[in-house]
């Protein structure tokens, strides 16, 4: 799981509420659209805190922000129901944040974690008129390695049975971690737990789901006239980096690797994840999809 580097806000930042067609979102709002907007989705048991530390930088450089939890997905609601967590359904709540972000007008940067970005790649796929660009972070071709898909599996069983415990399935995962990592910091421990707890079961069951099904959809993003950008830790346990490395090929995307990270560069480095973001974006700013499908 993504472990954020801090959890205070930055004082140019703000927690917020999202109003959309498809319902309201917890969001951490920072900036103004001085060079334009990007809207950041987090992955699997994750949430909008995991992008703390790209707010700063992002905004520093011209851009408004926005890292919102999904439906379902610690502080935004979400039903008791499977179906609601259905890829085309996330696929959906992101159209309708960008929307409500203003992307009639001016397209925003859609930035994928993990999960998040087979939700965000969903969305393009669907739609790509309300996108400027798109970057899949830590996020792959299709399910994930079959190691990390046995270990989701166990996961999603243990929510199907214990659901209604919550608690009983976080410190069985606890339980689970390495004897020898680097133990948390207190408040952070409270934090991860109290995410968990807030996060609906169903949707922690259905997107498991996704991460062990999703089939490879490269070529037809591919197809897809957008600026691409796939980035990564210089380790990943969910996607291999060969996987992402051959993905970037197949899309024809501009590639990052950030060094000394893993799964998570948002949290584990975010100077250097924000410098790549902020590169990317500004050579995708000239992009014009008529010369790109030439």
């Amino acid at each position: 799981m993504s472990k954020p580097p801090r959890l205070t806000l930055p004082p140019s930042a703000r927690a917020r509420s999202l109003a959309t067609e498809r319902g309201e979102f917890a969001a951490h709002e920072a900036g103004e659209p001085a060079l334009g907007t990007a809207l950041l989705v987090p992955g699997f048991t994750g949430s909008k805190e995991d992008f703390v530390g790209l707010l700063e930088p992002l905004t520093a450089a011209g851009y408004r922000v926005v890292a919102v939890d999904g439906r379902g997905q610690y502080e935004s609601t979400g039903p008791r129901d499977e179906a609601a967590y259905a890829l085309p359904e996330l696929a959906r709540d992101l159209s309708a944040q960008a929307a409500a972000l203003g992307a009639a007008e001016r397209p925003v940067h859609l930035v994928g974690h993990s999960l998040g970005g087979l939700v965000a790649r969903a969305a393009v796929l669907r739609d790509p008129a309300p996108f400027a660009s798109l970057t899949l972070m830590s996020s792959g071709p299709g399910a994930i390695d079959p190691a990390q898909q046995e270990r989701t599996k166990l996961l999603v069983a243990a929510l199907e049975l214990l659901g209604d415990d919550m608690p009983a399935v976080w410190a069985a995962m606890r339980a689970q971690d390495p004897a020898d990592a680097a133990p948390d910091a207190p408040d952070l421990v409270e934090f991860l737990r109290e995410r968990w707890l807030a996060t609906v079961p169903e949707q922690l069951i259905a997107t498991g789901r996704i991460l062990i099904s999703e089939p490879d959809r490269v070529a037809e993003l591919a197809a897809v006239e957008l600026p691409k950008l796939v980035l990564s830790g210089a380790v990943d346990y969910a996607w291999p980096v060969p996987w992402l490395d051959a993905m970037a090929d197949r899309l024809g995307a501009r590639r990052v690797v950030v060094p000394g990270t893993e799964h998570s560069p948002n949290a584990e480095d975010p100077a250097t994840t924000a410098r790549a973001l902020i590169g990317f974006w500004a050579d995708s700013s000239g992009f014009d999809r008529a010369v790109f499908s030439k």
